[in-house]
């Protein structure tokens, strides 16, 4: 699968994003989705722009979605849904019971749409990384509404919308399938005192929090239950594995480095539900090298018979740093132009085309 950046959250300043503006995608979806299908990648996540679509409270205008609609109807793409994914209107408190409504009333409308627009089953990430836009908008502050030391509270909210919203869903479309995705990590102590060592399994295993919740392995006062989602959807990069008390990170390679297959595995293990790799890259020179790894570590998972799904290279085009503009080169395409022509980078190309013969994943397969 190809991914493409679809964040639309606000800074800690209030200021608004859009990647899917700002790489041109919502001109040029058509040509992007067939890039990929020329590819042999017939898979992608994609994401819907709640602060356009709900002008006003209640209100829907699927203007902004249009050509992404006219893209997939002409490729025959499978096309995964992200809901939420960060942003959401001007007019809304994400710590309100409102925001929940809404979000509810939001999902509703939009499986509405794209089941009227679309052949073929519904694939649909409500809430992209809970707790990482816990912990960034409402711990560290880095989005907004940047609040300090609410991170858990904001969890516990998003949850409980990501369970109405995967209801709401199948409640109009039956065979939809619900995908959640959170980062996959891996966090070790430099310091082997018993207390550092367990300090560091504790944020370790904070991982799994948010999908324990969705579950109702924990909090059952939320609502959750083995039937909110279908896929568990692990976001992982390569900053994904760090030292506990400096968050240093560790280097692929490094003898602390956990193999990504053994993290798979513990996934498959304790949740027992397919597994998709939501999101995974890195910038520059790499990315070749670090797909390599993804793929043979993919292949060793397949072998321990993780229910692996599929893998979905993020962000698939190049796009302007959230905090800075700066051009970020961890895509396959660059930006485009005027008559949306992207460049590509072929060394990734290459890789990708060398691997893709040792995956047999057919189009339904893909979350």
């Amino acid at each position: 699968m190809g991914g493409f950046e679809c964040s639309t959250h606000r800074d800690k300043g209030g200021s608004r994003l859009d990647l899917i503006e700002s790489t041109r995608h919502d001109e040029f979806a058509e040509k992007d989705y067939a890039r990929l299908m020329e590819l042999g990648l017939r898979g992608c996540r994609d994401g819907v722009r709640w602060h356009l679509i709900e002008p006003e409270p209640y209100r829907y205008d699927f203007a902004s979605l249009t050509n992404q609609i006219i893209a997939a109807k002409s490729t025959g793409i499978q096309v995964t849904w992200d809901y939420f994914h960060y942003g959401y209107p001007n007019d809304l408190d994400i710590f309100s019971p409102e925001f929940i409504e809404r979000f509810v009333a939001l999902s509703r409308a939009l499986t509405e749409y794209l089941i009227a627009e679309l052949p073929g089953p519904l694939v649909v990430c409500p809430v992209n990384e809970i707790s990482f836009f816990s912990w960034a908008a409402g711990h560290a502050g880095t989005f907004y509404p940047a609040a300090r030391r609410r991170g858990t509270e904001l969890k516990r909210q998003l949850v409980r919308a990501g369970i109405a919203s995967s209801s709401a869903i199948k409640s109009i479309a039956p065979d939809a399938r619900i995908m959640f995705t959170d980062p996959a990590i891996h966090v070790v102590s430099r310091d082997q005192s018993p207390a550092k060592r367990r300090a560091a399994e504790m944020y370790r295993l904070a991982q799994f929090e948010g999908f324990d919740m969705l579950l109702g392995r924990c909090e059952e006062e939320l609502g959750g239950g083995p039937d909110v989602m279908d896929v568990i959807g692990l976001n992982y990069y390569f900053h994904n594995q760090w030292h506990h008390t400096n968050r240093r990170k560790l280097p692929l390679g490094h003898p602390l480095y956990r193999p990504l297959s053994e993290i798979l595995d513990e996934y498959q293990q304790r949740y027992a539900k397919p597994l998709v790799l939501a999101e995974t890259g890195i910038e520059d020179d790499e990315r070749p090298e670090w797909f390599r790894y993804i793929c043979e570590q993919a292949r060793k998972a397949l072998s321990l018979d993780v229910r692996l799904e599929g893998i979905c290279l993020y962000p698939i085009c190049n796009h302007p740093g959230w905090a800075d503009d700066r051009h970020c080169h961890n895509g396959l395409w660059d930006y485009s132009d005027n008559h949306g022509h992207r460049e590509i980078y072929q060394p990734l190309a290459n890789e990708i085309r060398s691997q893709l013969p040792s995956f047999e994943f057919t189009t339904a397969q893909h979350a």
